[in-house]
């Protein structure tokens, strides 16, 4: 069991002696807060803290880290208030353990909307100090190292969590070494017999693979001391989690991936890196499409290294990282490894802590745009799975964004204002779709338009957390305009009807009936109305007093001017357009639904004027509407271009066109045509009768 001299005498390696009598201090307060208690093991409770502690001293972390990882269950478990740690050790390390204590109350047990809270918890903990996720993940690598006394149950959820969000976390900061093991403990406190099987394969494989390793090995060596090169070659070791994660994902036997065999070359200078790969090169022939260089353009959490495979002795494929030695530390401790905190303080964050700090502030930003806590940690799960590709901008400056990234998500990423206004983009300078997965050395050009908005279909391709939450932000504001304007409307449309309007009606008038629907505002109140949440002539009632007498009927139906967006659509069942009779269905939360008059779907509800209202056709309606033809003709070559260059000689556009053949003779053709009233779509008719051998034209209906 580790002591306090022990660790005392680690730390002495890199903290001045003050430094390691305040740590001292902080676990001298653990012990006797924490008296009495006990883990489930049965140990003494501060033999925990002082694990995480010795965990954090690996990394070589700064003092203050190492006194929050003895204190960081203090507040939580011993009733100490976070004042008192204050004025013992600071207020620094105090807040610390506060951040910590607050991340602990993560429970994926509880309710998802908990969960979510919680997470949204950590990310402003993380802005404030990131130290404090740093203390989280050792705290959570010792409970991992220890999780055999617990119970199936809660050993199984406490490792899907750590596999779903803190070896993603670690990995995002680089800590390559703390997320193997995460991974691993995880995989076998999840998948006990899959692990077990998968280690007993890896050690008798890697039994019969020795004499093949040793002798690549020596090839490799010899390759660079004949060019006088020096630099330590060794075996890479895959971890379990990683061999099972490859199994599933690539559907490859374990023999497959066995069969790869993996080195690792570390030297001392950059350039040194460069030397390697083109002596390991002429030594092995490299396998097209397989190099990356992760030097020149580093991965998002700060990985850098050289990676090529090659066609070893007897075909065998040997796949090579080479890197330095600072970068062999970077990645496998990360953040961790250069601690901006050992200096003065006073230095700009560089490197790998710059990029931890911007992702944190991405994580902040996603937070104040998410409509709620779990959209949010559904925006921050896919930002922590990142397999980047990396593209360009016009101007040669490299953008990295996940795999699966649209020029949407670039768009994005660029700027929140650039996203909003995309209307398309060009890929290597030739138009693309916005909805094309970008590969890695692209250049990505984005067409924009003042006054564009964005689409909702967008949300079925964007990848990143960022961009859906800045898409569903722009939708949720642009409805919230468009429901207070048609809310505004119906409202008035009641009104007029008794001889008032929104205008003449006081203020004084209106917060009574806001504080009894619990709404700040009147835009609230009209929004409510527009979304159909409310009923336009009960609030109506409501203002003017008069709820015992029933208020007149709105004279006269609403105009619709087929500009009143997102909470405006149009029944799909019976598709009403421009010049046909219609009423309006409130739905609660969608807004108004046009039917067509007739329309069987709202025949009972029809003459309700809670549910319906009748409407009209404004003058100057604009854009296209779909509408569905059936078409019967005599079956004869060439007759789907037949029909198109119909409906497009009567400006008609086809959106949709199936075809049913009825007998050997007539055959059935279902066409949705775009048009803008009725008297264009009876031009579209007129055009389609001319074709020779139509024998019946029909506009399907509900």
């Amino acid at each position: 069991m580790p002591s306090i001299d022990a660790l005392a005498e680690r730390l002495s390696t890199y903290l001045g002696p003050d430094q390691v009598n305040l740590v001292r201090r902080a676990y001298f307060y653990a012990e006797q807060a924490h008296d009495g208690q006990r883990r489930r093991s049965g140990e003494p409770y501060v033999t925990h803290p002082l694990a995480v502690a010795n965990i954090l001293a690996d990394m070589h972390m700064d003092h203050q880290s190492l006194m929050a990882a003895m204190l960081h269950d203090v507040i939580e478990d011993t009733g100490i208030a976070k004042e008192a740690l204050s004025q013992q050790f600071g207020e620094t390390v105090a807040e610390l353990v506060d951040g910590v204590s607050k991340l602990t109350q993560m429970n994926f047990e509880t309710k998802a909307e908990a969960q979510a809270e919680n997470f949204q918890k950590m990310a402003m903990a993380m802005a404030r100090d990131i130290r404090v996720i740093l203390v989280k993940l050792a705290d959570r690598l010792h409970n991992m190292r220890t999780l055999e006394v617990l119970s199936g149950e809660k050993r199984r959820r406490i490792a899907k969590e750590t596999l779903e969000i803190y070896a993603p976390i670690a990995n995002r900061l680089g800590m390559h070494t703390v997320r193997v093991e995460f991974e691993d403990l995880g995989f076998k406190a999840m998948h006990p017999m899959r692990s077990s099987l998968i280690n007993r394969a890896v050690k008798s494989a890697r039994g019969n693979r020795k004499e093949i390793v040793a002798k690549i090995e020596h090839s490799l060596a010899n390759c660079l001391a004949a060019d006088g090169i020096e630099g330590d070659v060794s075996g890479r070791q895959k971890h379990l989690y990683g061999i099972y994660k490859k199994m599933r994902g690539k559907r490859r036997a374990f023999t497959e991936i066995m069969d790869v065999y993996a080195f690792r070359i570390v030297v001392d200078k950059v350039d040194t890196c460069y030397r390697v790969l083109g002596a390991v090169h002429n030594l092995y022939k490299p396998l097209p499409g397989r190099f990356k260089d992760y030097i020149a353009i580093p991965k998002a959490n700060g990985y850098q290294s050289l990676h090529t495979t090659l066609f070893g002795m007897h075909g065998v494929p040997i796949e090579i990282q080479i890197r330095t030695r600072e970068m062999e530390e970077m990645a496998n401790n990360g953040i961790a490894a250069h601690w901006l905190y050992k200096s003065n303080g006073d230095e700009q964050p560089q490197g790998n802590h710059a990029r931890a700090r911007q992702w944190v502030k991405g994580i902040l930003e996603l937070q104040q745009r998410a409509g709620n806590s779990l959209e949010f940690i559904e925006s921050v799960k896919i930002d922590l799975f990142p397999d980047e590709v990396y593209v360009f901008t016009p101007k040669g400056r490299i953008m990295e964004l996940p795999k699966g990234s649209t020029a949407v998500d670039f768009a994005y990423a660029v700027h929140t204002d650039v996203g909003n206004s995309c209307i398309a983009c060009r890929i290597n300078r030739r138009l693309a779709p916005l909805s094309e997965p970008l590969q890695s050395g692209s250049t990505v050009e984005i067409v924009s338009a003042p006054g564009a908005r964005p689409n909702p279909a967008w949300l079925n391709f964007v990848v990143t957390g960022k961009a859906r939450t800045h898409i569903r932000h722009a939708l949720k504001q642009q409805r919230r305009s468009e429901s207070i304007n048609l809310g505004e409307r119906l409202l008035n449309k009641v009104l007029t009807g008794f001889d008032s309007s929104l205008e003449q009606i006081a203020a004084e008038r209106i917060q009574p009936i806001l504080d009894e629907y619990r709404l700040e505002l009147l835009e609230d109140l009209l929004e409510d109305i527009g979304l159909g949440n409310r009923m336009a002539y009960v609030v109506a009632r409501r203002l003017l007093s008069a709820e015992s007498e029933q208020l007149p009927a709105p004279e006269g139906p609403l105009a619709i001017r087929g500009t009143e967006g997102l909470v405006l659509s149009y029944a799909k069942c019976c598709t009403p357009i421009p010049g046909d009779p219609i009423v309006g269905h409130l739905s609660a939360g969608k807004g108004m639904v046009v039917h067509l008059e007739d329309c069987r779907n709202i025949s009972e509800i029809r003459h309700n004027p809670e549910k319906c209202l009748q409407l009209s056709w404004a003058k100057d309606v604009t854009g296209e509407f779909n509408v569905e033809l059936r078409v019967e003709l005599e079956h004869q070559r060439g007759l789907i271009a037949l029909l198109a260059s119909s409906v497009n000689a009567a400006d008609g556009n086809i959106e949709k066109i199936s075809m049913d053949e009825r007998d050997g003779r007539i055959s059935v053709v279902q066409l949705v045509v775009s048009v803008h009233d009725r008297v264009h779509l009876a031009r579209v008719i007129k055009k389609l009768r001319t074709l020779t051998g139509v024998v019946r034209i029909t506009r399907m209906r509900a």
